[in-house]
């Protein structure tokens, strides 16, 4: 009998699992582009489970039977079903479908076509490669992402003996924010490269008192157990921009430069971006000036120079705007800088405002160059605001250089709510710098701290000496506007598997002994360092922080919020440091921190975080 048992056993086993659950993976590519093919809807036809290809075109999907049945699915592919017959790796081609849609908008550099069209393999093709999507009824769904995000290498824990000091340049972008709230609203979690946590922080403003003493900044630190770790401490560094009435700003010297090529067709792209530019139009004065500049396959002047107060002018230049054509991308930055500085208000708000999806592909467009490109510009006492608009196509990573190197900010406008963020609630911070070359510099006291960790921020460190170089450019604040920067830290004396080890030197001299700081009882010392919008010369403040650690719930309501939207970062990211961060406890901390919300952006993040928990369980 047992002799029987094996045999069957062997022969189940030869047979390719059967009965058993085993995993099959592979890639799922385009037949004749032979391109990876994101998003591909994969069907387990027995048991109905499912999966989607990630953007390299794999995918991995449990099966219970030799005799599984495997279904891909796309959008202007035929459907493939494939038998898996016991193997455990299926790498698929899917050929374009030929067959009539019903109302396809091909969106990119072809036609649109509202009505009945053939889908045929030359439109197929146009997607998976220029093309950025489809809408089906109204509807967007993405073709093929060709989105691209800079690769974030996450900070580590450093020992203060070693390197005591953390440099980094102040930063206010939150365009990461609003781009993985689209991500999660559209039901998939993001890129991790997508998301930059110190730009989630930062989307929220907080209430920080003004500077005082005719300061432009104030710094406010606080310091708590961190909530993803109980043994490890949190430290609040926070910032506090002036606030100017309205009234009161300078004149400003505007510019308009707008991509209308044909990766702009479509809702959430040119059609989002004329509402959110006229929006802006209703802020301005008599005194402001606006100019347009547009950019497809060449540069162009829409609307030279015009007055604040015609603005049925200047919305009906914007209202006229077409897409269509490639994207001369270093064109439009050409000129637009060049109708600026012919207009340049001395002493006034000179600045370009870009909106773009960010996809250069006529004349200079890698990102070295477009870097190159601008830093030259910027010199001419020229600001830089960057709009990203458009999904399937943003190339966030290159918006991102372009607002850094044009002493800007950067924010992502995926509906009109945020566009109204952007133009009307937060104007004065979008558009208004009170302080450029913003930089930190926190010396960490080794009496206390064993290690520390800066929480984000990857692609905004400096080198220590850079801090004290006013030739080394930081990070840019506007009117009101509040950065945040969180710390964690290891106190002495914690064990801690977060902090690594390393033998003995040989040819050094081991010293646990340092010198007493003077004033016992400092944590650390933060620097601060910024230069007025038309200075050269920077100015230096200084705070220090006590090692007096104050519980979590007794902090105030803004750290709290804060520390809830740094652990979803985390755990979005997947990050090697997330320790015991979890949905549930982050989701409690944040709603009993949400305080005041007359913009409902608190509320908002409560949802998403609720949102991504419920995608991350599903995803497992």
């Amino acid at each position: 009998m047992r002799t029987i048992l094996f045999l069957m056993s062997m022969l189940l086993s030869l047979g390719g699992y059967a009965g058993q659950q085993y995993e099959v993976k592979g890639k799922v590519t385009d037949a004749k582009t032979k391109m990876a093919l994101s998003a591909v809807v994969v069907i387990n036809v027995e048991t109905n489970a499912r999966t989607a290809t990630d953007r390299d075109g794999n995918y991995q999907i449990q099966v219970t039977s030799g005799k599984t049945t495997l279904e891909f699915r796309s959008l202007g592919y035929i459907t493939q079903r494939v038998k898996v017959k016991g193997k455990a790796t299926m790498d698929i081609s899917l050929v374009p479908d030929n067959r009539t849609l019903e109302e396809v908008v091909v969106v990119g550099y072809g036609k649109v076509a509202k009505r009945n069209t053939a889908f045929t393999a030359n439109a197929s093709s146009a997607l998976a490669g220029q093309a950025q999507g489809i809408y089906i009824r109204g509807g967007y769904i993405p073709e093929q992402s060709q989105e691209s995000y800079q690769k974030i290498k996450e900070n580590k824990f450093i020992n203060p003996m070693k390197e005591p000091l953390s440099t980094f340049a102040a930063d206010v972008d939150a365009a990461s924010y609003s781009n993985v709230r689209r991500f999660i609203n559209a039901g998939s979690l993001p890129d991790k490269d997508a998301v930059r946590v110190e730009e989630m922080i930062n989307y929220f403003q907080y209430q920080v008192a003004g500077p005082k003493n005719g300061d432009p900044v104030n710094i406010v630190t606080e310091l708590t157990k961190a909530p993803w770790n109980d043994a490890h401490q949190l430290m609040r560094v926070t910032l506090k921009a002036k606030d100017i009435p309205t009234d009161q700003l300078k004149a400003s010297n505007l510019v308009f430069l707008i991509d209308v090529s044909g990766s702009m067709m479509g809702a959430g792209r040119l059609p989002l971006v004329k509402s959110s530019l006229k929006m802006l139009v209703d802020q301005l004065r008599d005194i402001d000036r606006v100019a347009i500049v547009t950019y497809a396959g060449s540069a162009g002047v829409k609307l030279e120079s015009t007055s604040g107060s015609q603005k049925m002018k200047i919305k009906t230049a914007i209202d006229e705007l077409e897409a269509g054509g490639s994207t001369a991308g270093a064109a439009g930055i050409r000129k637009a800088y060049e109708i600026a500085r012919q207009n340049l208000v001395k002493g006034g708000n000179n600045r370009i405002i870009l909106a773009s999806d960010g996809d250069f592909n006529v004349g200079e467009n890698s990102d070295e160059s477009m870097e190159e490109l601008i830093s030259k510009e910027s010199k001419s006492g020229v600001f830089l605001t960057v709009l990203g608009y458009g999904m399937g196509n943003l190339k966030d990573s290159k918006m991102e250089i372009l607002a850094d190197k044009g002493h800007g900010n950067y924010a992502y406008i995926d509906n009109i709510s945020e566009a109204r963020k952007a133009m009307v609630t937060e104007f004065g911070g979008t558009l208004f710098t009170v302080a450029k070359d913003v930089k930190i510099q926190v010396e960490f006291n080794p009496n206390y701290v064993q290690a520390y960790r800066l929480v984000g921020y990857e692609n905004r460190l400096l080198e220590a000496e850079d801090f004290n170089n006013d030739q080394k450019m930081g990070g840019d604040m506007g009117v009101g506007h509040v950065v945040t920067a969180l710390y964690e830290i290891v106190p002495v004396g914690v064990n801690s598997e977060m902090v690594g080890t390393v033998d003995p030197l040989k040819y050094q001299q081991n010293s646990t002994k340092y010198i007493e700081v003077k004033g016992n009882g400092e944590l650390a010392t933060v620097k601060f360092r910024y230069k007025e919008p038309d200075g050269e010369k920077s100015k230096l403040q200084q705070h220090v922080v006590q090692a007096k650690v104050t519980e979590l719930n007794k902090v105030s309501e803004d750290l709290r919020f804060a520390t809830a939207v740094a652990e979803l970062g985390l755990l979005l990211r997947d990050s090697d440091f997330k320790q015991q961060a979890n949905f549930d406890r982050l989701i409690a901390r944040a709603k009993a921190a949400k305080g005041t919300d007359n913009e409902g952006y608190r509320a908002e993040f409560i949802r998403m975080a609720e949102n991504a928990r419920d995608l991350s369980k599903a995803k497992l």
